[in-house]
């Protein structure tokens, strides 16, 4: 995968990586240009992570996630719940970040090059649509959804 360097910073903060051997994901950075106030409950902002990227192949695609420990402990999470970044997309990441803490606590400062939220590389299947008046094959599942198989 090619990356392309937008926020010269990330040259000294380190592009992407994986921060353990079993790490899933690489975390991304905040690029801002002074710390940032996010307040509870006020609308998702853009933070740009610095970086664009060349996939080379479009059988997988990237998701944009949470960290784990700024959702849990800060309350800083995306603002579009999960981002997608299709493999033939080749400009900047930008992470939709949102304070989801109760309205009157205090904003979530974000600092430059703080790591914000984090990228998985999934593999991506494109089925072939095929339009039918009933399914060669049913379920006994066919129907419900929503809870239908129990608490």
């Amino acid at each position: 995968m090619e990356v392309r360097i937008l926020d010269p910073r990330i040259r000294d903060w380190g592009i992407p990586d994986y921060q353990t051997a079993g790490s899933a994901a690489v975390d991304l950075f905040a690029c801002v240009d002074e710390p940032l106030e996010i307040a509870p409950q006020a609308p998702a902002v853009l933070i740009s992570a610095g970086i664009a990227l060349s996939f080379g192949d479009f059988s997988f695609a990237g998701l944009i996630l949470p960290r784990s420990g700024q959702g849990h402990k800060r309350g800083l999470v995306l603002g579009n719940s999960t981002g997608l970044i299709d493999p033939d997309y080749t400009g900047e990441i930008l992470i939709s970040t949102w304070n989801r803490n109760p309205a009157g606590s205090p904003p979530i400062t974000v600092q430059p090059g703080e790591r914000i939220a984090q990228m998985i590389f999934v593999p991506v299947l494109r089925p072939a649509f095929t339009v039918v008046d009933s399914f060669s094959r049913e379920t006994a599942r066919a129907a419900g959804g929503f809870g239908s198989t129990g608490a």
